[in-house]
């Protein structure tokens, strides 16, 4: 497993602080801090949840999680945030490369675009999108990705 990997499993698997998994499509999968799996915090973590809107938020106890609509994504980030301060967010992500004309036309081995040199001197950047002459972009294969959001102190 690789490094990122091993975050978006940490992350998933933290216990004290709320965690939203959300892909592409279906709903969203979260984990919210407890101390014990008992009926009374699921009934009142469902009641909670429910302040996002209509729909039954789903627990499933065997992996101890919830799920609810995708829609609720940003009410559930601002309130999640508001309760507990910080949060992470596991969602996928396409790392964006950008390189250029004079990338493909350098001599030599500085580069400070994000090919690193990969396509200095080459006529062609197989897979690139030309936008400009002096900008070309690719998207990287998608991947799960996980941030840590933190409430920021008011001043």
């Amino acid at each position: 497993m690789d490094e990122d990997g091993k975050r978006v499993r940490e992350a998933w698997n933290k216990r004290n602080t709320p965690v939203i998994l959300r892909r592409r499509q279906g709903k969203l999968r979260l984990r919210v801090p407890f101390k014990s799996i008992d009926p009374l915090w699921v009934g009142a973590t469902r009641a909670w949840l429910r302040l996002s809107g209509n729909h039954h938020p789903e627990w499933h106890s065997d992996e101890r999680y919830w799920e609810v609509p995708h829609s609720w994504f940003n009410d559930l980030v601002d309130r999640l945030l508001r309760t507990y301060g910080k949060l992470h967010i596991i969602q996928p992500h396409r790392e964006q490369e950008k390189c250029a004309r004079r990338c493909k036309e350098a001599r030599g081995h500085i580069c400070e675009c994000s090919c690193l040199g990969e396509h200095h001197g080459q006529e062609t950047m197989s897979g690139w999108l030309e936008i400009t002459e002096t900008f070309a972009t690719r998207w990287g294969e998608e991947e799960m990705a996980c941030r840590l959001m933190v409430l920021k102190p008011q001043r």
